[in-house]
Parts: C-alpha cells; structure tokens; sequence
C-alpha cells in the first residue's frame, strides 16, 4: 500500500484540493470523503469552508493504510 508521501498520497491531496473528500475517494475511504465533502459545502456556505478545504487536503496527503 502507499506511505506517506508516497505518489499516490500527493495524488490524493491535489484531488482534495480541487474537490475536498475527492482524495479520500480515490484512497477508497468513502466514509471520510463524504464527511469532507459534506462539512466543505455546509461551511462554504458560512464561508468557513476553507477550513475544511484545507483539512482534507492535509488529511488525503498524510493517510496511512492499516497494515
């Protein structure tokens, strides 16, 4: 699996910055992408979404697979 820093994590964070929870949905964690999406979008609208923005993208690119 991927480690930290590893390709696929870089991948997943620049997916994230363009789509908050879409890094997470490429790693295959589902669960996680839908909390980062859904939290982004309510709190963009509150214009704090940025925060969450950058929090996934943190998130997608420090992911460590359970071995």
């Amino acid at each position: 699996m991927s480690n930290q820093g590893s390709t696929a994590n870089v991948i997943a964070a620049v997916c994230s910055f363009f789509i908050p929870g879409l890094g997470q949905l490429v790693q295959g964690r589902l669960m996680s992408a839908d909390i980062h999406f859904v939290m982004c979008a309510l709190l963009w609208v509150i214009f704090m979404g940025w925060i969450v923005h950058i929090w996934s993208i943190w998130d997608a690119a420090r992911w460590k697979p359970n071995k």
